[in-house]
This record gives structure tokens, sequence and C-alpha cells, in this order.
């Protein structure tokens, strides 16, 4: 499913509805181009998690944890390309927590288990937004 945003605003409205539906143990794999708004899109599924924190980019810490309905574990994985040592991710309850790994390509060999967006750049303010979720329930949360 593509949906077409024509706003950071848009964006994370379209963010925060899935993110009401989001429940524990969902992990999202979050692909786009450096700019394309992932941390934007991050940024509404923890307001729909009734984050109250502010969320910003994990680049270089690599892994935020924010407190909400749910917790966020917000994962960038951007400079961890080429790296193959445990980094702790797996040791996350991942029944209690929703994750979001921006960048998974660098860290994750296969992606098919995973729900996945893709966040590609129309124009200076517009973005598609491609949804491949193996859960069908979020699916319907968006549409």
């Amino acid at each position: 499913m593509k949906i077409i945003t024509k706003s950071k605003e848009e964006t994370q409205a379209l963010a925060k509805e899935l993110g009401l539906s989001l429940t524990k143990g969902t992990t999202i794999l979050l692909f786009g181009n450096l700019g394309a708004g992932k941390t934007t899109f991050v940024q509404g599924l923890a307001l729909g998690l009734d984050v109250t924190q502010k969320v910003n980019s994990p680049t270089f810490v690599i892994m935020k944890e924010y407190e909400g309905r749910i917790p966020l574990i917000h994962i960038d994985a951007y400079r961890l390309e080429g790296l193959k040592q445990d980094l702790g991710f797996e040791d996350y309850p991942h029944d209690e927590v929703v994750k979001v790994i921006e960048w998974p390509e660098y860290y994750y060999e296969s992606d098919l288990y995973f729900n996945k967006i893709t966040i590609n750049t129309i124009d200076e303010n517009t973005r598609e937004i491609i949804f491949d979720f193996k859960d069908t329930q979020l699916l319907e949360a968006i549409q």
C-alpha cells in the first residue's frame, strides 16, 4: 500500500494513527534515503504510543528508548554497516516493546519476516510512504 503525504505534519499524523494501533512485540524496519523523513515518521509513531519525551535521531548513539503506553526502542543502524557483532538489540524483551529500526539494511541480512515501511522523497515536502506489512491488522489501521 502507498500513501502520499504533502508535509511533515501529514507524515507525522499518518504515523500517529499507526502508532495508536501498535501492540507489544511489533518491529518495523524503516527504509529511506538520508533526509527522507524516517525520524519524522518515528516522531509520529511515538505520539501514537503516548511518548512524552522529545524524539530525535539516534544516529550517534545507535539506540534510544522512550517510555509510553508501550516502550519504544528507536534504532539507527546507519553507522553499523559491515559490523558483525552482538550489540545487545536482541536482548530486549521483544514481546514488551515496539522496535523501529532505521537503515535496517546495514544490520539485518534478511528482512523477509518484518513489517517494512519505505519513505521516498518526491519533492521538498511530498513523501511517498510504502507499507509492506506482515501484520495485516497494522495495514487496516492506516486505511
